[in-house]
Parts: C-alpha cells; structure tokens; sequence
C-alpha cells in the first residue's frame, strides 16, 4: 500500500525558521494548482494500481484552498488512483484559516484528519516566530474543529531561547486540556537561508542553546506519557488509534508518491524529487514533462536511510531485516558499530530490534549517522 502527497507552496507569511518550499505571492496560484491537477493524472501509472492508504495535503498551507480547488484534486485522485475506504486522508491547516465556515467545509470533503500548526499557544512565541495567527485563535480553531473532525494533531516548536521550561510545560498542558490526541513537537532548528539565521548571524536574536531544547525534550517526554499518549517517533506522540498512518509510512520505508513543486517519492529502490520552483514546474509541466529528478539508490544509500529513519521510531531496526536485505556481513559489523551506543545505554536490542533508548531519543540523528555505511 501507497501513500500520496500532494505539495501546496503557497502561506500567507513567511515564518523566521522556515525552510520549506513556499511563496507568499499569490501570482501564480491558479497556475501551479492547474499543474498539480496535470501531475496528479500524468503520474497515475507510477504506483502500479497499488492501493492508496494515505494522502496527505501539505506545504505551505494547503488550508488557503477553496472547497472547488480541493474538490478539483480530489476528483481527480478519485479518478486515477485506488484509494482505500479506510485512507488517512490529512490536510494541513493554520489556525487563522479555521473560522466555523471553513471548517463545515472541509468536513464535506473527504479529508478526515486535520493537522493544525499552532506551534505555540502563547502570542510572545508567535510574534517572534512571524505566524498568522494568535493564541486566541489557536485554541479557538481547535474548538471548532473538534466538533467536526475526530482525528486531529497539532504541531509544537520547543527550544526557543525565549521560552522558559515553565512556559513549556503550560503550552503541553493547554494540549492536554484541550483533548488533542496527537502531537508532532519539534525543536526548533536555524536552517540555511532563512530571516532566523540572518537574525542570529547580525545578533538580532541570541543563537540557540542546545541544552534549552534538550531540557525541553525532557520534559516533551514525561508530560506525554503522563498524559497517555506514545512517544512512537521522535517527534511523533499519539494516544491508541492516532498515530499518523502516512508519516509512519515514511519511516517504515512505504513506497509514497509526491505531487508539486519540491514534492518528493521513493518506491523503494528510487527516490525522485520536483523542482522547488513554481515557474519552473509549471513550464514543464506544461509540456507534458515531469519537473524531477531521479536517484536510484544504492544497497549503502538502503542501509542508510534505514538506519536513519528505524531509529527514530519506537519500532527500531530489525536484524533479520538487515541481514536478509544487505547480507549477515553488514549486520554483524552494524552491532559492532553499535557496541558503544549498547555500553552507553542509549541503543537497546530488544525483540531482535536495534532500538534508541530513553536516554538515546534525543540524539538519535546523530547515533544514527555514526551507524552508516560510508
């Protein structure tokens, strides 16, 4: 089973820390959604009829669709692909995009999960991020929401200089309160070009600490477990029955394909990306090409993100998998590898799983990268 991922670039604002491919002008809307709609047909074929279990609405902020312009990629999906009864259907969304009205809309549809980006139920930690929307409108969407959706996760960004452990724990607890039933919570990074990183550069904003973020995790991880929820993923927490089921295909090495400018797809042997271009995808795409590139991945480049995304899950690496797939040579020297990470106590073997530990999650990049084959 497949999952589908459909990239919408397009946010009314762009937030300090963020990386991802967007524009906040509008210009070329209508232009890109007719290409996405082209791709979405031209593409069909690539998954061979395998059934489709999840679709995902990103960005950007797919929110700022209409109901027709989301009707039109539905139809279409509908149209070409194998979508299961039972598919996780997410569209991201910002709290200033969810009045009531909105909201009755995108229950008509065949979304049935919503994932909201509130990032902070505080406005100090808004402002500082240049979001959208208030803290009163976070809580208040999320209200709203619930009365028309049961499956809903919000997004949290911890680390922050600013923002003390107390502060920390008081927005974990308006979640709590609010009944959320599953949280994506993550620290938050200076990525390469973006208003964060020319803040901290020209002493605009104090650099980040990384103890902040590592005390925050701490305390990310007890307050949910306290709170029934499972820590399934580094950044993933669920109460049972919530776990994102398009995310966890990433993780579990799914095959996934990726429509829109920057989107990307894996099939398990090959992964291929769009351009990060809107001009240029839609030029291309207007000659009946595909705006990609493609990388068959070798057995090391296998290994690798294997590793990479095994041990981010509560799932871990599983031995028999490594030595049926890469030989018991490449296993063997993996546990070697691994031996100080099993002294340390931040990787565990459990159930024939190589497994991050409580002590290890944090750093779980970093111990993953040390485990490549190079």
């Amino acid at each position: 089973m497949a999952g589908l991922y459909i990239h919408i670039p397009f946010c009314k604002k762009a937030c300090y820390y963020c990386n991802f491919h967007f524009s906040t002008s509008y210009k070329s809307r209508l232009a890109v959604l007719k290409s996405i709609c082209l791709e979405i047909e031209m593409r069909a074929n690539e998954l061979k009829s395998e059934p489709i279990k999840s679709i995902y609405l990103g960005g950007g902020t797919p929110s700022i669709l209409t109901d027709d312009e989301l009707g039109a990629i539905f139809k279409l999906i509908k149209a070409n692909y194998q979508v299961l009864p039972s598919a996780e259907i997410t569209l991201e969304a910002n709290p200033d995009d969810l009045s009531l009205e909105k909201i009755k809309q995108l229950a008509v549809t065949p979304i049935n999960r919503l994932s909201i980006g509130v990032q902070s139920f505080f406005d100090i930690d808004l402002k500082l991020m240049n979001r959208a929307h208030t803290a009163k409108e976070a809580q208040e969407s999320l209200k709203i929401a619930q009365s028309y959706f049961d499956n809903i996760s919000i997004d949290l960004l911890y680390g922050m200089p600013e923002m003390s452990n107390a502060r920390w724990e008081e927005n974990l607890q308006i979640a709590f309160d609010l009944k959320t039933n599953h949280l994506s919570c993550y620290a938050l990074t200076v990525e390469p070009k973006t208003a964060l990183e020319h803040f901290i550069k020209t002493a605009q904003q104090p650099p980040l600490d990384d103890s902040v973020a590592a005390q925050h995790f701490q305390i990310l991880v007890t307050s949910t477990a306290k709170a029934g929820f499972t820590h399934y993923e580094v950044c993933s927490f669920g109460k049972p029955g919530f776990f994102s089921k398009h995310n966890s295909s990433y993780w579990l090495g799914n095959t996934y394909l990726g429509i829109g400018p920057s989107a990307h797809s894996f099939d398990g042997q090959k992964r291929s990306w769009n351009v990060s271009n809107n001009k240029k995808y839609t030029n291309t795409i207007a000659k009946n090409e595909l705006p990609l590139t493609s990388e068959l991945l070798t057995p090391e480049n296998r290994f690798n993100e294997y590793i990479m995304t095994g041990l981010r899950t509560m799932w871990g690496i599983s031995l028999k998998r490594i030595e049926e797939e890469f030989g018991l040579g490449v296993q063997k020297s993996l546990l070697k590898n691994a031996q100080a990470y099993l002294s340390s106590k931040t990787l565990k073997i459990e159930d024939a799983h190589l497994k991050m530990t409580p002590k290890g999650q944090f750093l779980s990049d970093g111990i993953a990268s040390n485990l490549f084959i190079v």
